[in-house]
């Protein structure tokens, strides 16, 4: 019984040892009034984006693969991928853009370190 407890508190530890990233995906303003679009993370769909919306999560540090594409699928584009590297406290800020009947990611031109989004008074968000 007390081993089961030691290494549950061990993976407790690890896990909070650990700590992510914020990502936040803005669309742009000529997106398209009637277009969304899916995102994927890691293979994973976690939200179709709307006029007006933005995604935000945070992720475990490391690589990701963030994949997005035109929704509806009115037409033979293909998804598009970017790789990021999460890092612990830091925020990752995209915006999606649609060109030529594709959906990319355009990362921002700097990370924001927690400093910088105090700073801004969350204006990121």
């Amino acid at each position: 019984m007390f081993i089961l407890i030691s290494v549950s508190a061990v993976s407790i530890g690890t896990a909070a040892a650990q700590p992510g990233g914020h990502l936040v995906i803005l669309r742009s303003p000529n997106f398209g009034w009637n277009l969304a679009f899916n995102l994927e993370i890691d293979g994973r769909p976690v939200a179709n984006v709307v006029q007006g919306r933005r995604y935000h999560a945070w992720l475990p540090a490391g690589e990701h693969v963030l994949t997005v594409r035109k929704v509806p699928y009115a037409s033979l584009s293909e998804p598009t991928s970017i790789i990021v590297n999460i890092q612990p406290g830091w925020t990752n800020v995209f915006t999606a853009m649609w060109d030529s009947d594709l959906v990319y990611l355009r990362p921002s031109t700097a990370l924001l370190s927690p400093g910088a989004i105090w700073q801004n008074r969350g204006d990121v968000y």
